[in-house]
């Protein structure tokens, strides 16, 4: 076989032996889906009311905030990519993985691809839930699947960082939390949950630019409306950038431990 053909092989098994291994952990299947629906509902019931006098006339919180409570999902659902992969280093599955006669990039790009199947299935609940209590795609079906796209990519690109964090941290633990710590800040001084005009002055330039900010405001304007191409531009550029980049990092970072 050619190594285009070996590449592809062995990401399948690889992607198919963590949704394997994640399906037969029902807790982890539960509480994975509870989370976000969790933040979709006490966001729009607790917050609402407070949040919606400051947004655009016309627009109603659960439609704001959704497309943004998306990016956060995927954001955080990224560290279990980080917390994945040290296990995985803390029982030996890696050390049994270099060992086969398979490509060593297909390990990473097979769990950062089950994440993105895993981020796919919730993504659809949480829209369901959304639609539930008022949220719908404004804009039509093209619209709402380049933004559900955006979403996935830039959920993607992040597993790359996790992966990356997971050679760098002692064990499971650490590598959630350092994924925490990381991820933290960029979701909560962004435009996911409140608009950033909102902000202080001496953050608001951090919150516009920062790349959760931007792939919310790519996904807000393709579901409710606004202006699409500045924004989608700038989250597939962050979304390429940090999948390439950090995941050479991340690769390499495999190929000596």
């Amino acid at each position: 076989m050619n190594r285009g053909a070996r590449l592809i092989g062995d990401t399948r098994t690889v992607t198919r032996r963590n949704l394997w291994h994640f399906v037969r952990q029902p807790d982890l299947l539960l509480f994975s889906t509870i989370q976000p629906v969790m933040f979709v509902l006490l966001f729009v019931f607790v917050f609402g009311g407070a949040i919606e006098t400051s947004l655009p006339p016309g627009v109603e919180y659960v439609d704001y905030l959704l497309p943004g409570i998306l990016v956060q999902s995927v954001a955080f659902r990224a560290s279990q990519t980080a917390v994945g992969l040290a296990e995985d280093l803390q029982r030996g599955v890696m050390d049994r993985f270099r060992s086969m006669p398979m490509t060593r990039s297909a390990v990473l790009t097979g769990r950062t691809f089950a994440d993105l199947v895993r981020n796919t299935v919730i993504l659809a609940l949480m829209i369901a839930v959304g639609y539930v209590v008022g949220f719908s795609f404004q804009n039509g079906p093209v619209e709402a699947a380049g933004a559900i796209g955006l979403i996935l990519a830039f959920g993607y690109a992040l597993s790359w960082v996790f992966a990356a964090i997971a050679f760098v941290a002692k064990g499971a633990e650490a590598a959630q939390s350092a994924g925490f710590v990381a991820i933290f800040p960029l979701v909560f001084a962004s435009s996911v949950f409140v608009p950033v005009d909102t902000m202080p002055s001496w953050l608001q330039g951090f919150a516009e630019n920062n790349p959760v900010s931007v792939t919310a405001d790519a996904a807000r304007s393709l579901s409710i409306g606004g202006e699409i191409g500045t924004a989608a531009v700038e989250s597939i550029a962050w979304s390429a950038g940090i999948a390439v980049v950090v995941g050479a990092v991340a690769v390499w970072q495999y190929q000596r431990i």
